[in-house]
């Protein structure tokens, strides 16, 4: 399932080239000697048309001769719907051979059923060696395309059959390492020692690659022999005569053969070929292009709108008190307010809660991309990256509860009702993301997905939300009761000021402030959604970083003038603008996304494909609007006090 690991996408994208990220490799570095027995594991089964992905063994493969077994999984892993078992697929390092592996019984009506339509459904088989996803190369319009795993099977359109994977032709990339070894001897009088030098020569695996074929063996040719016993080498049949067709009553030989490769390839850059994607020059030229605009646009703003406050503030402290007593009747603008511009917003609890959980997601995106970039969390590292999500999530709850209060006691002038707040922020979006959830994973439940998340993880997650978030968020919110205290530089005048007419809606202007930074982020966020929905590896994270950054300076900027132009046509309620005119930046996001459905997913099939697509981009579209609606609102509220503690008060 892909629930939470759409909640960070949204607060990144790339920079340059010379900045792409290194990785760090996500397990321990292995020598094999030769002929040594390596078994591969399978993943579920996945497809880019209805994104529920199933077990291996819920179609009728052949099964380890010592039952299925488990791999250990992660949080991350259980949360995206990856099921890692074995498999009956062993291989001898450094051998090559053609084995068989077992015949099935005879298809049952619904067995032949199911396995056709996963076939129509483009389902893939997901395989691993020593960590490496198995690859594939197909033929597209003349250009040699890459692929993670191999489909069940195929159907011709020229043919009313569907026909199944059964035959396997592996090619296991190894480079030889050598080590060097040091045997101490001692005398057994301990009078010295020697040191003999010596070479240890082992292999290692840096490349796994598949070229599947469908092959109609009579059962009546295999019928004595046993699993792993040889047989001859297959070549992939032209006529579909040949092939293995699906259909009830069929019993279906499976065998594989496998041919080791030498190769120059050294083991930390194994991951090469899955994270270096076709295209990578126009995915740069495109995002550069992109930032520069947006860097020149929002410099053109930046320097106007300083120059414009700066001229204002000049203006306004060199009259003296005769003239400025004269002059206030002349006035107009932002110096009109002075006794309203913080007088208290409208829904303040519910003001604070979401500025506070907007830092919190704010936060964990920052960390994660950070820790990504230094290659801690790449894709070698499976799960790990939604692991550190979550984690980052619970633990800054602090922080969440820290602002949240802080503000609350800003606004109301005193601490009362800081402990209620406080839960508020802590069961705010983790429970508007746990309801969507439930809903979610009922329909995955209904349809026996593995993406549905067993009730005994729906128990530790909720363990993990109250055992560790909300202590952490009422920790937060008790200092920030202590913190020092946030003062006005002017006094609120008891009677509201009446706010001046406008031929226009204001919140027209504030929705229309979201596409600014959305002009930053919507190029690589088609990679970002490519990567989630049609199984690639998404791994510029240094490039992520820095667009993160340049976000965070759109956002600020945008606000920041959208605050100032309100306060120059009188009005003094920019509370709840300030944090939606960066943080509108969902809306575009969230339509943008039903955009890439419409035209990019038009395989995605189903009513129940759909409702999980909008549904886990709700929770998006949800987290991106707290977390850059906090960033303009704090940057806004920063600039309004530091205008109005410039303004001299008689």
């Amino acid at each position: 399932m892909k629930p939470l690991i759409l909640c960070s996408p949204f607060l990144f994208l790339i920079f340059l080239p010379c900045l792409q990220a290194f990785y760090l490799p996500g397990s321990f570095m292995h020598t094999y000697s030769k002929a040594e027995p390596i078994i591969a594991k399978v993943n579920s089964l996945t497809s880019i048309e209805t994104e529920l992905p199933y077990s291996y063994y819920s179609l009728p493969y052949c099964t380890p001769k010592e039952g299925i077994r488990k791999s250990a999984e992660n949080l991350g892993e259980l949360l995206m719907g990856d099921q890692i078992d074995n498999s009956p697929y062993r291989f001898q390092v450094n051998v090559n051979e053609s084995v068989y592996l077992c015949t099935t019984n005879p298809l049952t009506q619904e067995q032949a059923t199911l396995m056709k339509q996963r076939t129509r459904q483009m389902y893939q088989v997901n395989m691993i060696l020593d960590n490496l996803p198995v690859m594939r190369y197909a033929e597209q319009n003349g250009a040699r395309i890459k692929w993670t795993g191999f489909p069940i099977g195929f159907y011709p359109f020229d043919s009313l059959d569907d026909y199944i994977i059964n035959h396997l032709k592996f090619k296991v990339l190894v480079h030889e390492y050598k080590e060097q070894e040091k045997v101490i001897l001692s005398s057994e009088e301990g009078l010295g020692v020697v040191a003999n030098e010596g070479n240890k020569t082992g292999y290692q695996i840096v490349g796994f690659e598949v070229i599947p074929c469908s092959i109609r063996r009579d059962p009546k040719d295999v019928a004595n022999l046993k699993m792993y016993d040889p047989v001859d080498p297959a070549h992939y049949p032209v006529e579909l005569d040949k092939a293995q067709v699906i259909k009830a009553g069929e019993r279906i030989t499976f065998t594989y053969e496998v041919e080791f490769e030498m190769s120059e390839i050294r083991w930390p850059s194994r991951w090469d070929a899955y994270l270096k994607m076709d295209g990578d020059k126009v995915h740069w030229f495109s995002i550069m292009n992109s930032m520069m605009v947006v860097f020149f646009l929002a410099g053109i703003v930046f320097i106007i709108f300083l120059r414009t406050v700066r001229r204002d503030l000049t203006r306004y402290e060199e009259c003296d008190k005769e003239a400025q007593a004269q002059m206030n009747e002349e006035l107009s603008g932002w110096k009109l307010i002075v006794g309203d511009v913080f007088r208290e917003p409208a829904c303040p609890r519910l003001l604070c809660v979401m500025v506070g959980n907007g830092v919190q997601i704010t936060g964990m995106a920052v960390v994660t991309v950070v820790f990504s970039a230094l290659g801690f969390l790449s894709p070698a590292s499976r799960g790990m990256l939604l692991t550190g999500m979550i984690i980052l999530y619970l633990f800054l709850g602090i922080t969440a509860g820290y602002v949240g209060v802080r503000l609350w006691r800003t606004i109301k002038g005193k601490s009362d009702g800081w402990k209620s707040l406080s839960w508020l922020i802590a069961c705010f979006f983790s429970g508007i993301v746990f309801v969507i959830l439930t809903a979610l994973n009922t329909i995955l439940w209904k349809n026996k997905s593995t993406g549905a998340l067993p009730v005994s993880l729906f128990f530790t997650l909720l363990a993990l939300w109250f055992g560790i978030s909300v202590p952490l968020t009422l920790l937060g919110g008790m200092y920030g009761t202590r913190a020092t205290h946030i003062e006005y530089p002017v006094r609120t005048n008891q009677i509201a000021r009446e706010i001046p007419a406008r031929s226009y809606p204001s919140w027209f202007l504030v929705l229309g402030a979201g596409t600014l930074p959305f002009g930053t982020l919507f190029i690589e966020l088609f990679f970002i959604l490519s990567s989630l929905w049609l199984g690639r590896f998404y791994y510029v994270f240094g490039f992520l970083l820095i667009v993160f950054l340049l976000l965070v300076i759109v956002c600020g900027e945008v606000s920041l003038v959208l605050t100032y132009m309100h306060l120059c046509v009188e009005d003094w309620k920019w509370w709840w603008k300030a944090f939606f005119a960066s943080g509108s930046v969902a809306l575009y996001v969230f339509l943008y996304s039903i955009n890439y459905l419409v035209f990019e997913l038009r395989s995605l099939s189903g009513p129940v494909s759909a409702m999980l697509y909008l549904g886990y981009s709700l929770i998006m579209a949800f987290a991106i609007m707290l977390s850059t609606g906090a960033i303009g609102f704090l940057l806004s509220f920063y600039f309004v006090h530091y205008l109005f503690s410039s303004v001299k008060i008689d």
